[in-house]
């Protein structure tokens, strides 16, 4: 592979990454059962408890290291970065190392900057990204269970729920084959995101360091 191809697969993965990271880091699919998972036994009152937990969640901060494997090279792509979320929909995630990379999400507004340049994007004018949104706006809620956009199944173990998320609507199938969030029992947060994309590569990320409901100021989402 050349250099050049190597280059537009990372950043076309560390957008989508960035676009489906807003979506699903709230949220908690299925071909089999996952091995030290069992089924929830009472879904209702488990949709019940993860809105209102949900609801609870006004901010987060947190670290998080990633791991990207592409089928095309041999070895780990290993990254880290730092995270910041607060109600209604404002969102950075900032990649540190080995690269800078940041995307900010304030509203019906998104942007992707790296070293070399900076995209604007109004959510509203993209059919994608208005379901993203909505996606978004579901899990924040507690309610992705209902959504039209994926078909969801529910394990647990003793610490940790976990969903596994097979899109349904075409423009996600395009990009994923599952994904599977694992969503920490004691504040119903994400403890780790893994997307399995089309083509065979995939994303592990894991969460670490989070702080809830604690005050940053809003110029942290400015662009």
């Amino acid at each position: 592979m050349h250099m050049c191809d190597k280059s537009t697969s990372l950043n076309k993965s560390r957008s989508l990454w960035a676009i489906i990271f807003v979506a699903t880091l709230f949220c908690v699919t299925g071909k089999a059962q996952p091995k030290g998972f069992r089924p929830v036994s009472d879904l209702p009152t488990f949709k019940k408890q993860f809105a209102t937990q949900s609801a609870k969640v006004s901010s987060i901060e947190s670290s998080f290291t990633q791991e990207k494997v592409l089928t095309a090279l041999t070895e780990k792509i290993s990254s880290t970065g730092k995270f910041w979320f607060k109600r209604s929909n404002k969102v950075r995630i900032e990649y540190t190392k080995p690269y800078t990379y940041t995307m900010i999400m304030n509203g019906d507004k998104l942007l992707l900057r790296d070293d070399q340049k900076e995209n604007r994007i109004n959510v509203r004018s993209n059919k994608l990204f208005q379901q993203i949104n909505q996606i978004m706006i579901d899990c924040v809620q507690g309610t992705v269970l209902d959504s039209k956009d994926f078909n969801v199944e529910v394990f647990e173990d003793e610490r940790t729920y976990l969903l596994e998320m097979v899109p349904t609507s075409r423009s996600l199938r395009e990009f994923f084959s599952t994904i599977v969030l694992k969503v920490d029992k004691n504040d119903f947060t994400a403890a780790s995101i893994e997307m399995n994309e089309k083509s065979g590569d995939s994303t592990a990320i894991l969460f670490k360091d989070k702080k809830l409901n604690t005050q940053f100021s809003d110029a942290v989402f400015a662009f």
